[in-house]
């Protein structure tokens, strides 16, 4: 499987941005997907996750409430919408897929993107 992660860029505290994360070649619809983040000079880590059918969803306590994570197995993508964004959220954000259903962990994902950067200014 393929990931192609999009929508990062730079915006404003208090800002929106959607994250899309398009997968292709031999895509499972049946497979969990999630989000991951880096920031500058730290280690990545958990974000979101979504079940194949999108009924089971995880979060980071970080940014529970304010990110929602939603698929669209039609299309084979999976979205992020981040809202009240704040400085913190700036990171490289990776989308990843896998076979156990809404982990946080990143040793239950087989494929990960290539990243997309979301920058938070003050």
């Amino acid at each position: 499987v393929q990931l192609q992660a999009s929508g990062g860029g730079l915006v404003q505290a208090g800002d929106s941005l959607r994250l899309s994360c398009a997968a292709s070649g031999r895509t499972d619809r049946s497979a969990a997907m999630g989000w991951f983040r880096q920031a500058p000079g730290k280690e990545r880590e958990f974000v979101a996750a979504i079940s194949w059918n999108g009924d089971g969803t995880s979060y980071a306590d970080s940014v529970k409430g304010r990110f929602t994570i939603s698929r669209d197995n039609a299309k084979n993508t999976v979205y992020l919408q981040m809202n009240s964004l704040t400085p913190e959220d700036t990171a490289v954000y990776y989308c990843a897929a896998g076979p156990v259903g809404h982990s946080r962990y990143e040793d239950d994902y087989d494929d990960w993107g290539q990243g997309t950067q979301v920058t938070v200014s003050s």
